[in-house]
């Protein structure tokens, strides 16, 4: 059951619909400053690794490895027991259920992680940021997608000076929320490019 809540998370993270609180979507947020300077710091991130503790609504706690590879490379080694594989190629997004055999594959620029990982990242052209919080070196950035704003939000947390990306919390389709936290973080440092190829196994080859 518990591995069963785990991979619901991890489906809530990357790739289910999200829900949005209308409210929110009224607030016109005037930040530009703050707005490009994210956008100049996620543009500076070539390659970025870390630890990362994941957190759902229920209180279920994962943890694994995090590797990012702009443009359009993502990967999620979570920890063991998780048989859980997380791996975006640049065009899919790749959910790996290695215990039961499991893949599932999303449009990586139709999911949360998308605008991360975009080449460049552009907010103010492909999201709505709603929410601007800045203070005790703290800047907090909510986001919604520009095209269908009642669909979800992103609520995305940096550290600064210097600006550090430390955390991101989606909000699911039944209301929960996924809250992903990032430590040990290293930027601009050499990847192995073999982290972001996945290849189906062997049940799932002709």
């Amino acid at each position: 059951m518990k591995r069963r809540r785990v991979l619901a998370s991890a489906l809530s993270l990357v790739a289910l619909p999200l829900r949005f609180d209308g409210a929110l979507a009224a607030k016109k947020v005037e930040h530009d400053d703050a707005v490009i300077q994210v956008e100049s710091y996620l543009n500076s991130i070539k390659t970025l690794s870390a630890r990362f503790l994941q957190v759902d609504s229920d209180g279920n706690v994962t943890n694994g490895r995090f590797y990012l590879r702009r443009p359009g490379r993502l990967r999620f080694e979570y920890d063991d027991p998780s048989p859980l594989l997380i791996v975006a190629d640049g065009i899919w997004l790749i959910l790996h259920d290695r215990e039961l055999g499991q893949v599932s594959r999303y449009p990586l620029f139709e999911t949360p992680l998308g605008a991360l990982v975009d080449e460049p990242v552009n907010l103010r052209e492909k999201v709505e940021v709603v929410r601007v919080e800045q203070a005790l070196g703290v800047l907090r950035i909510m986001v919604v997608d520009r095209a269908n704003p009642d669909d979800g939000w992103i609520d995305i947390t940096f550290t600064e000076p210097p600006l550090i990306l430390r955390q991101w919390k989606v909000r699911d389709a039944q209301g929960g929320t996924i809250e992903l936290s990032l430590t040990d973080i290293r930027v601009n440092q050499k990847l192995d490019p073999n982290l972001f190829f996945f290849e189906d196994p062997p049940a799932f080859k002709e």
